[in-house]
């Protein structure tokens, strides 16, 4: 697949699709300044392959990112979505505008992939999660993922 063909309507598919984990028990790896985790994830009805990483950062408790990779047959990886924490700036090249130090979520667009710039380069600022449980969690809720044990930040908006 080119992905200069992937339409935001099939990205909002791949994200809906009834999902689970297929290594419910993985475990953080440390690195020198980082605690990583990856979980290896399939669609239902067993098309479609994933994978969700989780990196944190040791010593800066904004500096996290939680995403989803799918893995389409015949073609590269593409990340679909990354949960970002508040510990950098983000231009939104296209829009002509950055996000500074808050909260916010990558999303591969269409727009992006058909204007040559990085799929994942548009963010939007986010309230679902401060930290990077919660990015796991709205992550999770999002893209329809069951088998990952993941804790709201704020319970109230998912209930």
């Amino acid at each position: 697949m080119a992905f200069e063909s992937l339409t935001d309507s099939k990205i909002q598919q791949l994200a809906q699709m009834p999902k689970r984990v297929k290594n419910p028990t993985a475990r953080f790896i440390a690195d020198a300044n980082h605690e990583k985790k990856e979980f290896l994830v399939e669609s239902e009805d067993g098309t479609e392959q994933f994978r969700v990483f989780v990196r944190q950062n040791k010593t800066v408790t904004d500096d996290f990112s939680c995403g989803v990779q799918w893995f389409p047959v015949g073609a590269e990886p593409l990340i679909l979505a990354r949960f970002n924490g508040a510990s950098h700036t983000h231009p939104n090249r296209m829009e002509g505008n950055t996000l500074s130090y808050v909260f916010h979520i990558h999303r591969t667009t269409e727009r992006y992939l058909h204007n040559n710039f990085s799929p994942e380069g548009y963010a939007e600022e986010t309230t679902r999660y401060t930290s990077c449980n919660g990015a796991l969690h709205a992550l999770v809720v999002e893209f329809n993922i069951t088998g990952i044990e993941t804790i709201a930040d704020h319970p109230e908006l998912w209930s």
